[in-house]
């Protein structure tokens, strides 16, 4: 069975933050809450976590993965952006968006899409998220919690940890959340495009 913490939505406790980062650094599959319901998420080198999480969600080898940061100081590593992307980045981080980029060499092949060489990135407003990637100090691997079938992100950690407690490390309670997905911007181009309307405001891309 999965370890289970229960942690404050607004103030998570330090020493159950750092028990889950030690976690993910041993390889680690855990559950964790997102400003856009709850995901999974690894470290970002660890394959052979990425293929448990490829197996949980029933996911071809076309999927997008997600890199979660805690800011935008790790941007120029992973992706290539020019001023007018990283300016509307800048005013929308964090929040409810994941921005899709160019991706640099340093994202390996494995994550990002075969065919434009691109890689999706989020700055999550959730406090328990930040205080993952602050700790573990480098993006996070992820993608939406959907469990086959369904078409939104799971909102109730006590029901993912009935469906998943045998297939994934830790599974972290932040509250009963939302269901509603990101908005997906892409900024590979000079315009932006709303690829998705989600739960974050399109109108400063419009």
């Amino acid at each position: 069975m999965s370890q289970f913490f229960t942690l404050h939505p607004d103030n998570p406790q330090p020493r159950l933050v750092s028990q889950a980062v030690d976690l993910l650094r041993k390889g680690a599959v855990i559950v964790y809450p997102t400003d856009s319901g709850y995901a999974l998420g690894c470290q970002l080198e660890d394959k052979t976590a990425m293929e448990r999480i490829c197996r949980i969600r029933q996911l071809d080898g076309h999927h997008n993965f997600t890199l979660v940061c805690r800011d935008l100081s790790e941007l120029s590593t992973y992706a290539q952006v020019d001023n007018q992307a990283f300016r509307l980045m800048k005013n929308n981080t964090p929040g409810k968006y994941t921005f899709i980029l160019k991706a640099t060499k340093e994202v390996p092949r494995r994550l990002m899409s075969d065919k434009r060489k691109t890689i999706g990135l989020r700055v999550p407003s959730n406090p328990i998220a930040l205080a993952l990637l602050e700790v573990l100090d480098k993006p996070m691997m992820s993608t939406t919690l959907m469990l086959p079938g369904n078409d939104f992100a799971e909102s109730d950690p006590e029901s993912i940890c009935d469906h998943l407690g045998k297939q994934v490390d830790l599974v972290i309670h932040g509250g009963f959340l939302g269901q509603q997905p990101t908005t997906v911007i892409d900024l590979t181009d000079p315009t932006p495009r709303v690829v998705r309307q989600g739960v974050g405001d399109v109108s400063p891309f419009l």
